[in-house]
C-alpha cells in the first residue's frame, strides 16, 4: 500500500471518528481540576443535606429540608417571552414556558424548560437562611389573577410576602423585563424590630437527572450542573458524580455563576462581581438534585430594609444574550477544544443569516466561504491526487512486476514520484489543516440554538433535526461516491472495496444526523467536486497535449 493512497484513507478514517467524537463527546465530559465540594448521600425526596457556609463569621443554618413538591401554582406572569407558573410555596418558579420556541416536531405547543413534572421535574428556587427566615418551603402570600406584560410597559413585577422574626417582613420580588430572558430575583427585609438582623440568601435549580434527548438526531448531549469561576473556570459536573460524593468544583469564590445545562437551553443564577459567595451540588432526593449558590446579606439595622438580588436567566444559548449575561456564560454552548475556532465561525454565521435571513442559507454561504479561504490547500491537494491518477496504470505495474520483493518496490514508486515530481504527501496535508476547521463547525451547527425550528426549503422546516425524507444524505452519499471515482484507484482490491463502501457508511451515518450538519457537508462535497474535477481535467488534457 503506497505512501499517498494510505493518506487518502486516513483522511476518511479521520473524518469518520470526528463524526463518532461529536456523538459521543457529552457523554464524557472533561474532568474538572478545582477544588472538591462535600458530598451527601441519598435523603427523602427532597430533602436538603447542611449546605456549605460562605464565611466563618456568619455560618448559614442549613436549607429546610424539602418534604414534598408543590404541585399547583398560584400565580402566573405572562409576557412576551415567556409564561411562568409561580408556587406560593417559596416562590419558586415551577414552569416556565417560552413562547418564541416550539417543543419540538414531535410535540405541539411551546417549548416548556422549566417544569413541574411533564417532562422533568425542574424548578428555580431561592430562600433566606436565618433564624426564622422564609425560605423555599414558606408560603407566600400571593397577589390573586394573572399578571401580564401589557402593550407599552417594559417591566412587570410579582411581588410576594411572609413574616419573618419577630418585627421583620420580607418581600419576595421577580422582575420579567421585556424581550429578555433575564428574570430578576429580590429579597426585601424590613426590619421593624429593634435589633439587627443578619441573613444568607440562597438560589438553586432543582432538576431530575433525566437526560435531554438531543431530538431524532440520536445525538447525546450534556445535561447537569455547571460551575464557572475566574479560578476554576467552566466547570461541568455529572449527576453520577454526584451520586458517587466525587463531584469537583471550585466552592468559595468572589465571582462566577451557576446554571444547569441542556442541549439548546440553560438556567443560571449570576450573583453581582465582588460578592463572596459559596456553590453547592447535592442530590436531595430519588435522581433528584439541587446546584445552587449562597450569597450574604447586607444586615438590615433596626427600622431599616435590606435588600438582595439575582438574577436568573432561563432561556435559549444565544450567545448575545450569554455575553450581556455574564463572563464565561457564552462556555454552556459546548464547541468543545476548539472553541477559539468556532466561536469566530458562529459569529460570520450571523452575519450572514441577517444578510439572507435563513440559517439553511447561511450554512451554504458559509460553507463557500471556507471553501474559499483554503481553496489554494485544496488545489494543491487535487493537483497531487490528479497527478497520482494519471501515474495509476505505471504504479500498478511496479507492483506486479516487484510485488514479492517490498523494498525496490518502493524504490521504483519512489523514483516514480520523483520522475513525475509528485510529492507523497500532497493530496494529505492540506486535507489535515482542513480538518480542525470542518470539525469547528460541525460543532457550532450541533450546538446552535438558532438552528432549532429554523426552516430552509420545501420538505427541510428543522435544520437541528434529522431530513424527514432522507433527500439531503442520499444526496450527500452520491457526492462522496463521486469524490472516491475521481480519486486515484487504489491498485490493491481490498482496499479499493473499502474507499467505494465509506460513501455506504456515511449515508447510514447521516440519515439521522441534524439536517444543517448534512446540509454543510453536502454543499462541501459540490464544492470539492467541481474544484477536483476542474484542476483533474486541466492536468490530463496538458499531459495529453505534451504528449
Amino acid at each position: 500500500m503506497d505512501t499517498q493512497r494510505s493518506a487518502l484513507l486516513i483522511v476518511f478514517l479521520f473524518s469518520l471518528f470526528m463524526l463518532w467524537d461529536g456523538w459521543q463527546r457529552f457523554n464524557q465530559p472533561p474532568a474538572a481540576p478545582a477544588v472538591a465540594t462535600d458530598a451527601t448521600a441519598a435523603q427523602s425526596a427532597g430533602a436538603q443535606a447542611p449546605v456549605p457556609t460562605v464565611s466563618s463569621a456568619a455560618a448559614p443554618s442549613d436549607v429546610p429540608q424539602t418534604t414534598a413538591v408543590a404541585q399547583t401554582a398560584a400565580a402566573r406572569v405572562v409576557t412576551d417571552l415567556f409564561i411562568a407558573d409561580v408556587s406560593a410555596e417559596g416562590g419558586s418558579i415551577i414552569r416556565l414556558e417560552l413562547l418564541k420556541h416550539h417543543a419540538g416536531p414531535e410535540s405541539e405547543g411551546n417549548f416548556v424548560l422549566l417544569d413541574n413534572g411533564g417532562a422533568n421535574l425542574y424548578h428555580a428556587q431561592s430562600g433566606l437562611i436565618g433564624d426564622g427566615m422564609p425560605t423555599h418551603k414558606t408560603v407566600y402570600q400571593l397577589p390573586e389573577g394573572e399578571l401580564k406584560l401589557a402593550d407599552g410597559q417594559d417591566k412587570v413585577e410579582l411581588r410576594m410576602t411572609a413574616a419573618g422574626p419577630d418585627g421583620v417582613a420580607v418581600t419576595k420580588v421577580l422582575t420579567f423585563t421585556r424581550g429578555s430572558y433575564r428574570i430578576d430575583t429580590r429579597f426585601e427585609i424590613a426590619n421593624n424590630g429593634s435589633a439587627p438582623v443578619a441573613a444568607h440568601a440562597y438560589f438553586q435549580l432543582l432538576r431530575d437527572g433525566k437526560a435531554v434527548s438531543a431530538g431524532t438526531s440520536m445525538l447525546s448531549t450534556f445535561t447537569g450542573p455547571a460551575f464557572y469561576t475566574e479560578a476554576g473556570k467552566y466547570q461541568k459536573v455529572d449527576f453520577s458524580d454526584i451520586d458517587k460524593g466525587k463531584a469537583k468544583f471550585v466552592t468559595k469564590a468572589p465571582d462566577g455563576w451557576v446554571a444547569l445545562v441542556q442541549h439548546y437551553f440553560v438556567s443560571t443564577f449570576v450573583p453581582a462581581a465582588g460578592v463572596e459567595r459559596e456553590f453547592f451540588a447535592k442530590k436531595v432526593g430519588d435522581n433528584l438534585y439541587t446546584a445552587g449558590v449562597i450569597v450574604p446579606v447586607q444586615p438590615a439595622a433596626a427600622g431599616a430594609t435590606s435588600t438582595v438580588e439575582v438574577p436568573l436567566y432561563a432561556g435559549p444559548q444565544i450567545q448575545s444574550n450569554l455575553d450581556a449575561m455574564a463572563p464565561g456564560l457564552d462556555h454552556v454552548v459546548d464547541y468543545g477544544w476548539l472553541k477559539i475556532i468556532a466561536s469566530p465561525m458562529h459569529w460570520v454565521l450571523e452575519k450572514l443569516y441577517a444578510l439572507v435571513g435563513n440559517w439553511g442559507w447561511a450554512i451554504i454561504l458559509l460553507t463557500i466561504l471556507i471553501k474559499a479561504i483554503f481553496f489554494p490547500l485544496s488545489a494543491a491537494s487535487y493537483k497531487s491526487m490528479a497527478k497520482l491518477r494519471l501515474v495509476t496504470p505505471r504504479m500498478q505495474q511496479i507492483k506486479e512486476r516487484h510485488g514479492n520483493d517490498r523494498v525496490r518496490m518502493q524504490q521504483e514508486m519512489m523514483e516514480l514520484y520523483k520522475t513525475e515530481k509528485i510529492n507523497p504527501l500532497g493530496g494529505c496535508l492540506p486535507i489535515l489543516i482542513q480538518i480542525p476547521v470542518f470539525i469547528a463547525l460541525y460543532w457550532v451547527l450541533l450546538g446552535s440554538v438558532e438552528m432549532r425550528n429554523a426552516p430552509w426549503i420545501g420538505w427541510i422546516t428543522d435544520l437541528s433535526i434529522k431530513d424527514p425524507y432522507f433527500v439531503l444524505p442520499i444526496i450527500m452519499g452520491v457526492t462522496m461516491f463521486v469524490q472516491t471515482k475521481l480519486n486515484p484507484t487504489p491498485p490493491d482490491p481490498i482496499q479499493a472495496k473499502v474507499m467505494l463502501f465509506l460513501p455506504v457508511i456515511f449515508t447510514g451515518m447521516f440519515l439521522f444526523f441534524p439536517a444543517g450538519l448534512v446540509l454543510y457537508w453536502t454543499v462541501n462535497n459540490i464544492l470539492s467536486i467541481a474544484q477536483q474535477w476542474q484542476i483533474t481535467r486541466m492536468i490530463e488534457s496538458g499531459k495529453t497535449a505534451k504528449a
